[in-house]
């Protein structure tokens, strides 16, 4: 498994999803697909988003 950095090239917003996607060997569109749905379904996903923003550090 990869550590856990904010890519450069797969970024859309901060790189987040990108990140999460290629420590865990999934599809970054799976992650997206995933944050969004909580985002907009659950409400839930903004919070933990800037909190891993803050804390996954840049590549």
């Amino acid at each position: 498994m990869a550590t856990l950095i904010r890519p450069r090239e797969d970024r859309v917003f901060a790189g987040v999803c990108a990140a999460v996607a290629h420590r865990f060997g999934c599809r970054v569109l799976v992650v997206r697909v995933l944050a969004a749905a909580g985002l907009m379904f659950f409400g839930v996903g903004l919070w933990p988003y800037l909190f891993l923003w803050v804390l996954i550090p840049s590549e």
